[in-house]
């Protein structure tokens, strides 16, 4: 087993081996016009109605920020993203990332696409999970309504059962394609509902093994709570506990809502607080790792080292398919290509879909990128000085 003082997130060689020379040079020129946010805001609003005018800018975008980002307009236009990663030990999470449904027969069409996903990954190294957002499948005015505790009409109690249905039928056919799935966390006002699903299907399909896994957004101040008592239910019914463990991606829209609301906001009070608790649930995880997997879904260089350090703590092999280390799909490649290299799972995020549909999930990727403190300066900084390394940069 690699001892994880060996593990260099700086080491630019491992990091890079999958991009050409055109490719780094691109990637520095994106990164670069993303480190400004005004520019941001202008370009995704202007590219937004320009796609809603069919104005023919499509070529542009998926030559530029959907490249990047993005593996594909379709599962088989990620083929090729897919093998690449493989090349270098890292696999590949086919994310479906069209957003904005409201009809049944759209998220009927979501649920046969994320099923398309699990039979693409059946018995493929490559592809080592699929994904889903229950908000892909329903209404989200029924998933709060659910989980406000709010008695349900005759017809939105039937709506909700079809909801419960397709999520069973995409846990089913991973658990019968043996394909580990994972359910993402949403805003806080209805993931008591996304729990639920979570849980009623963990109780069903993670018997001798975790096939299902629930999200937990360690940046709400309850989540590590809730892991504590996750765990305690796995043990009652006798089932195995999965978890994808991230930070969290609603934060601006859950503080902006509490104060409107006059509820006392679920975000942790600082982003020292934050990692505090992320890295407490990786310990907690780990100390209880004969009854769980997890997959730590991370850009956080601090706590991805400490997850290689508790595996040697705990005497876990770094190959151990209960843990997984992710990252997104065009960042933080010196995370995941230096764990690959020393023999770690590892799986990248590669969002699909048509341009038009995924462009809402490439302008929350950019201005995201230009929030996250210290983000842009990492990537754009380990580019230049790849570019120096390949001698691109006089």
């Amino acid at each position: 087993m690699e001892s994880s003082p060996n593990l260099s997130f700086d080491n630019l060689e491992n990091a890079f081996a999958s991009k050409s020379n055109q490719e780094i040079t691109q990637a520095y020129w994106l990164f670069k016009l993303i480190g400004y946010p005004r520019l941001v805001a202008l370009g995704s609003s202007i590219t937004g109605k320009a796609l809603d005018w069919h104005l023919p800018i499509k070529g542009i975008i998926k030559a530029t920020i959907f490249k990047q980002f993005c593996g594909g307009e379709n599962i088989e236009e990620c083929t090729k993203a897919i093998e690449k990663l493989h090349q270098f030990g890292v696999g590949s999470i086919l994310d479906y990332s069209v957003e904005g449904a409201k009809e049944e027969h759209e998220f009927d069409n979501a649920c046969d696409e994320i099923i398309a996903t699990v039979v693409k990954a059946k018995g493929n190294k490559a592809i080592p999970f699929s994904v889903f957002k229950v908000t892909g499948l329903g209404r989200f005015d029924l998933l709060e309504k659910v989980s406000a505790g709010i008695k349900l009409s005759e017809e939105e109690n039937a709506a909700y059962e079809r909801i419960r249905a397709r999520v069973q039928k995409i846990c089913e056919t991973a658990f019968q394609s043996d394909v580990c799935i994972f359910i993402d966390a949403e805003e806080s006002w209805i993931q008591q509902a996304i729990d639920d699903l979570a849980t009623e299907n963990m109780e069903r399909y993670n018997k001798s093994k975790a096939i299902v896994y629930n999200t937990i957004q360690l940046y709400r101040h309850d989540r590590l709570a809730f892991i504590k008592t996750s765990f305690e239910h796995a043990k009652n019914g006798n089932y195995h506990l999965g978890l994808k463990l991230v930070r969290g991606a609603y934060m601006e829209k859950e503080r902006a809502r509490a104060a409107s609301n006059g509820y006392a906001s679920p975000i942790q009070l600082s982003k020292e607080a934050t990692d505090k608790d992320y890295n407490l649930a990786l310990t907690f995880c780990l100390e209880n790792i004969q009854q769980m997997a997890i997959c730590a879904g991370s850009h956080n260089e601090e706590s991805n080292l400490l997850l290689t350090q508790l595996m040697q703590k705990y005497t876990v092999a770094n190959n151990d398919q209960r843990i997984y280390f992710s990252q997104l799909l065009g960042m933080s490649d010196h995370i995941s290509f230096n764990l690959a290299k020393a023999g770690y799972n590892v799986a990248k995020y590669v969002p699909y879909g048509p341009v038009n549909a995924v462009f809402p999930y490439l302008t929350r990727r950019a201005q995201e990128n230009t929030s996250i403190a210290g983000q842009m300066g990492r990537e754009l900084s380990l580019l230049v000085a790849e570019k120096k390394r390949r001698k691109l940069l006089s």
